[in-house]
């Protein structure tokens, strides 16, 4: 079964970056996709980033232009830079993966990790 741990998260105020690690335990993301997810309190949880295997990127229309998805394929670890942070970003950020073109993910939720922007 695939682990994935999030970590990076923080207090950080409007304006100010974090940069979000995703590390798996098990060499997956050179054959898989990869998603960035958060969940703010009373509110479902949504994609907000994904890379494709082969490198490819899509966001959410909401975190356009400041946020970054990358990955170290070696390191078996994604990457969510977020710039330009406010505080509708609040939420616990979720990371996991599926198989090209399918539509569930695959990896159990894990703990997640704290991002909190103040005003």
């Amino acid at each position: 079964q695939v682990q994935l741990v999030e970590s990076g998260g923080g207090l950080v105020q409007a304006g100010g970056s974090l940069r979000l690690s995703c590390a798996a335990s098990g060499s997956i993301f050179s054959m898989n996709d990869m998603g960035w997810f958060r969940q703010a309190p009373g509110k479902q949880r949504e994609l907000v980033a994904g890379i494709q295997s082969g490198g490819n990127t899509r966001y959410a229309d909401s975190v356009k232009g400041r946020f970054t998805i990358s990955k170290d394929n070696a390191k078996n670890t994604v990457y969510l830079q977020m710039n330009s942070l406010k505080p509708e970003d609040t939420a616990v950020y979720y990371c996991n993966y599926r198989i090209p073109y399918a539509s569930s993910w695959l990896a159990p939720w894990g703990q997640g990790t704290q991002v909190t922007v103040s005003s």
